[in-house]
C-alpha cells in the first residue's frame, strides 16, 4: 500500500497534462499581474486594525521590527515556493508541489488542507467586507435590514445580503477569465495602495518623538493558560510568551504573520501565467517585499501618533487621527479597507478554484470539473460550485471562530513546500529550475522551523478542528481519490500490459 500513497507524479506529465485542449489553462499573466495579485491579496484590514492592536497589547513601537520578523518567515517560504513554481509551472500550488516531491497521499493532504483555507478565507473576508460596507451605508443613511446583515453576533434567522452578493459577482468575474480579473484587480490594488499611502504620509505630519520612548517597552510575562483555547505550545510544555520586551517581538511576529497571509496564493495562477519561469519568482517575492514595507511603514506611524498605551484595539489608526483632530480620516480608512478586501476575495476563490481544477485534472476528485469553459478557457464547473456554496456559508454563518484555521491550513503548506523542495533537488536534481532557492537546506529547514513555532501558537482547539477536517480528509481518500487516480489507473494498466496478453485488468488513464 505504501507504494501507491507515495507514488509521485512526473513533473514532466504534469506539464503535459497542462497541454490538453479540454484541460488547458489561458496563459495571459505577467510578472505585474502576479505581483498585483499578490499585493491585493495580502493587505487588507490588517493594516489598518492588527497594525495598533499589537503595539498596544504585545511589542509598543517596536511592533515595526515584528513586522520585520515575520516578513522574514514569509520570505523563507517565498523562496521555496518560488523555486517550485519556476520548476513545475502548473496549477495547484502546494497541492501539485507535494504530488512531484511528497507523493500522492501527501499531495491530496495537502489539496484537502488548501480547499478549506481558501474557502474559509474567502467567506471571512467576504464577511468582512459585508461590516465596512453596512457602515459605509449606515454613514450615507442607507440602512439593510437587521435579517440581511452580517451574522456575528446576531440573533435569529438571516443571511448577510452583502457578504453573497460579492461571493457571487467575483465568481462571474472569474468565469469569464483570469486576465478580466487581474485588470479588476489592477485598479482596486492601485486604490487600496493610494489609501494606504495617504495614511502613511499624513501619518508622518502629525508623529510625536515622544511617543517611541520607549521603543521596546520593559518586559511582562503571561501566565499560562490550561484550556482549549491556549496556544498548543502552553498545554504542552506549559510555556507562555511573554509581551513588550525583546521577546515580545516574537511574540507580536505570530500575531501580525497572519496579515501576510495570500503570497502563496499567487503560486495557483503558475499555469497561466505567460512565462512562469521568469514571472513567477517576481510576482511571489516583488509583492512580499511592497507588503512588508507599507507595514512596517504604517506600524511605524500609528505608534508615532499616538502613544501605544493610548491606542484603541476596534480601529487604532482610525481613532490616532481623531484623537490628533483630523477624524475624516476615519471614513477615508473604512473606504479603503472596503476596496481592499474586494481584492482579497477574488485572489482567495481564484486560489481555490485552481487546487480544486488540478485535483479534479489528476482523478483526485471528479473529473467533471476539470474541463475548462470552450471561450473563456477558465476552470468555470469549479468556479461557479465553489462560488455558490461559499456565498451560502458566507450568508448564513459567523465564522470569526473559524478564521484562525485559515492560518494553520496556509502554514501546513509552507511546512510541506519547503520538505517537498529539498526532496526534489535529491531525486530530479537534472530538472532545469529558472530559480533555486539559496542555501538549501537550510533555507527550507528554517521554513519549516519558523512555519511549525508559529503554528505551536495558535490555540489547541484549532488544532483539534484541523486534525477533524484532516480526518474527514483520509476518508474521502481511501473511498474516492485512491481508486480514481489517473497516476494510479496508468500504472495498474501498465502493470496489466506487462503480465502479458490475457492477464491485465488495467484502465486506461
Amino acid at each position: 500500500m505504501s507504494s501507491t500513497l507515495f507514488r509521485t507524479k512526473k513533473v514532466e506529465q504534469s506539464i503535459a497534462d497542462t497541454e490538453e485542449p479540454e484541460h488547458a489553462l489561458k496563459k495571459s499573466l505577467s510578472a505585474l499581474d502576479l505581483t498585483v495579485f499578490g499585493v491585493g491579496v495580502i493587505i487588507g484590514t490588517g493594516i489598518f486594525v492588527l497594525t495598533g492592536t499589537v503595539a498596544k497589547n504585545n511589542a509598543g513601537p517596536a511592533t515595526a521590527l515584528a513586522f520585520v520578523v515575520a516578513g522574514v518567515v514569509c520570505a523563507l517560504a517565498a523562496l521555496c515556493y518560488a523555486e517550485f513554481a519556476s520548476t513545475v509551472p502548473v496549477a495547484g500550488s502546494a497541492y501539485t508541489f507535494s504530488y512531484a516531491s511528497l507523493g500522492e497521499f501527501p499531495a491530496w493532504i495537502i489539496g484537502w488542507d488548501l480547499v478549506l483555507e481558501f474557502a474559509l478565507g474567502t467567506a471571512v473576508v467576504a464577511v468582512g467586507w459585508s461590516g465596512y460596507v453596512a457602515s459605509l451605508l449606515d454613514n450615507a443613511g442607507w440602512h439593510l435590514p437587521a435579517a440581511l446583515g452580517t451574522r456575528d453576533g446576531a440573533h435569529g434567522f438571516g443571511f448577510d445580503i452583502l457578504a453573497a452578493a460579492l461571493v457571487l459577482v467575483l465568481t462571474g468575474i472569474l468565469v469569464v477569465g483570469t486576465k478580466l480579473s487581474a485588470r479588476v484587480t489592477s485598479v482596486v490594488v492601485a486604490i487600496k495602495v493610494t489609501v494606504v499611502l495617504i495614511v502613511i504620509i499624513a501619518g508622518a505630519f502629525l508623529v510625536k518623538g515622544d511617543n517611541y520612548h520607549p521603543f521596546i517597552p520593559p518586559q511582562k510575562p503571561v501566565e499560562a493558560g490550561g484550556d482549549l483555547k491556549s496556544p498548543l505550545i502552553q498545554l504542552i510544555f506549559g510555556w507562555a510568551p511573554s509581551n513588550f520586551g525583546v521577546m515580545g517581538i516574537f511574540t507580536a511576529a505570530s500575531v501580525v504573520f497572519f496579515a501576510f497571509i495570500g503570497f502563496d496564493v499567487v503560486a495557483t495562477a503558475a499555469e497561466e501565467t505567460r512565462n512562469p519561469q521568469r514571472d513567477m519568482p517576481r510576482g511571489i517575492l516583488g509583492s512580499l517585499f511592497i507588503c512588508t514595507a507599507l507595514y512596517v511603514a504604517v506600524a511605524i506611524v500609528v505608534t508615532g501618533m499616538e502613544h501605544y498605551t493610548k491606542l484603541s484595539i476596534t480601529a487604532p489608526l482610525a481613532d490616532a487621527f481623531k484623537a490628533t483632530g483630523h477624524p475624516w480620516f476615519a471614513g477615508l480608512i473604512s473606504f479603503g479597507a472596503a476596496v481592499g478586501l474586494t481584492t482579497v476575495c477574488m485572489i482567495l476563490l481564484l486560489g481555490q478554484t485552481r487546487v480544486f481544477f488540478a485535483m479534479s485534472r489528476d482523478g483526485l476528485l471528479p473529473r467533471f470539473f476539470s474541463h475548462v469553459h470552450p471561450r473563456f478557457k477558465t476552470p468555470h464547473r469549479p468556479t461557479i460550485l465553489l462560488g455558490v456554496l461559499i456565498a451560502i456559508l458566507a450568508g448564513f454563518t459567523p465564522l470569526s471562530e473559524l478564521a484562525e484555521l485559515v492560518n494553520i491550513g496556509t502554514l501546513f503548506a509552507f511546512v510541506v513546500v519547503a520538505i517537498g523542495v529539498i526532496l526534489l533537488r535529491r531525486s530530479r536534481p537534472e530538472l532545469h529550475r529558472a530559480f533555486r532557492t539559496p542555501w538549501v537546506p537550510v533555507i527550507p529547514i528554517l521554513s519549516v522551523c519558523a512555519s511549525l513555532w508559529l503554528m505551536l501558537n495558535l490555540p489547541a482547539e484549532t488544532w483539534v478542528r484541523f486534525g477533524i477536517w484532516m480526518a474527514i480528509g483520509f476518508v474521502v481518500y481511501f473511498l474516492y481519490s485512491r481508486n480514481h487516480s489517473r497516476l494510479g489507473q496508468a500504472q495498474r494498466a501498465a502493470a496489466g500490459q506487462a503480465s502479458g496478453p490475457g492477464t491485465g485488468t488495467g484502465t486506461r488513464p
